[in-house]
């Protein structure tokens, strides 16, 4: 049978029992949309900012990519990263708290759902957060607010805008009542950012859910959304299940949330850092480098 292998395209190999076999593709190479099923290149996908260049559909994005996307990338200062986790209520579950801080650093290389730095979008100075919704679901806890709350001080220090994007599925119950108390203690911290007459904007990402809706998420002086994204406090499932009747398509997608006056405005990801930037230059008064006019 040399004759034959010899005939057999280089791709195409035999097994010692004579099957042909081909040589397996490297893992990661495809990515399928959830909303089309088009079938992508995964470096065209991330090259698109994780958007799908066939339907639009908006992947969720790491809080370290989000801030990539907006922040320019010299001078960048990350704030609050030794704010630490613990378990203040020796919580366990169905597994230790510690536990599940241990394996959600370990997928995400963060240590908690919320990062932030200081940086600059068009050469305008911003602090800006973002939320790791793989790390616990982008829960809010005791970290994620304290981080939250240093992030507004640095901006009120400095005459600063602040910027966040949320991502996440609301308080986390690891913590009790001290993930609760995080909602009075970021809106609470707002206020002094609106009393020193600075900007907040916020993006709401998919999905922004529980706690983190309900409280700073609607608090922006501008509210973003991008294109699809989940956003609401209990999901739609549970919301059917409560009131027994049949919710409309579109409910609590960002469309619906236009629709009824709730968001200020939809804005694709990649035209994000251009937008953000000329309301930072309109709420301030200053120009933004790179744009027209």
């Amino acid at each position: 049978m040399g004759w034959l292998n010899k005939l057999l395209p280089p791709k195409i190999k035999r097994n010692d029992t004579g099957i042909a076999r081909r040589s397996p593709l490297p893992e990661g190479l495809w990515s399928k949309c959830p909303a089309c099923d088009a079938v992508l290149y995964a470096s065209d996908l991330a090259n698109n900012r994780n958007v799908c260049p066939k339907c639009g559909h908006h992947k969720r994005l790491e809080a370290r990519a989000r801030i990539d996307l907006l922040l320019d990338t010299e001078g960048r200062s990350e704030i609050a990263a030794e704010v630490l986790p613990v378990d203040a209520l020796s919580f366990h579950d169905s597994r230790p708290y510690p536990d599940r801080l241990r394996d959600a650093t370990t997928a995400t290389g963060e240590t908690d759902a919320l990062v932030v730095m200081r940086g600059t979008i068009r050469k305008l100075p911003a602090v800006v957060a973002a939320f790791e919704f793989e790390f616990m679901g982008g829960s809010m806890g005791s970290v994620l607010g304290e981080r939250f709350v240093r992030g507004v001080r640095v901006a009120i220090e400095n005459r600063e805008p602040f910027i966040c994007v949320t991502a996440s599925g609301g308080a986390r119950m690891q913590e009790g009542l001290f993930s609760l108390l995080q909602m009075a203690k970021t809106t609470a911290v707002l206020t002094r950012l609106a009393q020193a007459r600075l900007p907040f904007i916020s993006i709401l990402a998919d999905p922004t859910m529980g706690g983190v809706s309900a409280s700073f998420a609607f608090l922006g002086d501008v509210v973003i959304a991008e294109p699809g994204a989940l956003v609401g406090f209990a999901g739609p499932r549970v919301i059917e299940q409560t009131v027994r009747e049949t919710l409309p398509d579109g409910f609590q997608r960002s469309e619906f949330l236009l629709d009824k006056g709730a968001i200020d405005m939809i804005v694709d990801r990649r035209e994000m850092k251009e937008r953000v930037a000329t309301l930072l230059a309109l709420l301030q008064k200053r120009p933004a480098a790179n744009l027209p006019g």
